[in-house]
């Protein structure tokens, strides 16, 4: 029976991974956009900044930028899911952007915008409700203060990447 890793070596492996995943993609950084990781459960975090406000009278979040925290946190999520398991077996060793799968695409993505965002971090947790090899559906929520008063809400459908044999390329 294999031992199991030393626990610092498994969170290095998962912070690795999804700091690869997020390198890859500079409009996060662009956008300021961060994860939070709980074992296998992703937190995106849309970090407050000026170039974010939209109507400067209320002062509101940018429909535009909400959208793009809630699509980019869905598709983090899926390759985050899609990796997960070759990440827990050891089998992703070598984590950079150019290494890892490629990222889900958008087939369509439709939001829901159920309060002003206002001018302060805003949160996001996807949920996946299908992911098969060729397509995906997500639902992602979007709050700032409160987990319970959501600020915009989306579903999304992808398709996934093809995904090479680990090991053979």
């Amino acid at each position: 029976m294999k031992r199991p890793e030393p626990i610092q070596i498994v969170k290095q492996r998962r912070d690795a991974a999804l700091a690869a995943l997020i390198e890859g993609v500079p409009y996060i950084q662009f956008m300021g956009i961060g994860f939070e990781r709980r074992g296998d459960e992703l937190t995106g975090i849309l970090h407050f900044d000026e170039k974010l406000i939209g109507n400067m009278m209320l002062p509101a979040l940018h429909g535009g930028a909400t959208a793009a925290f809630l699509e980019v946190t869905a598709t983090i999520t899926l390759s985050w899911a899609m990796i997960w398991d070759d990440l827990e077996r050891g089998d992703l060793q070598d984590l950079t952007p150019q290494t890892l799968p490629r990222l889900p695409k958008t087939i369509d993505f439709t939001v829901d915008y159920l309060r002003a965002g206002l001018p302060r971090d805003a949160y996001a947790r996807a949920r996946i409700n299908r992911k098969g090899r060729r397509y995906a559906s997500v639902h992602v929520e979007g709050w700032q203060d409160n987990r319970d008063r959501l600020h915009a809400q989306a579903t999304g459908h992808f398709l996934m990447p093809t995904r090479p044999t680990v090991g053979n390329g």
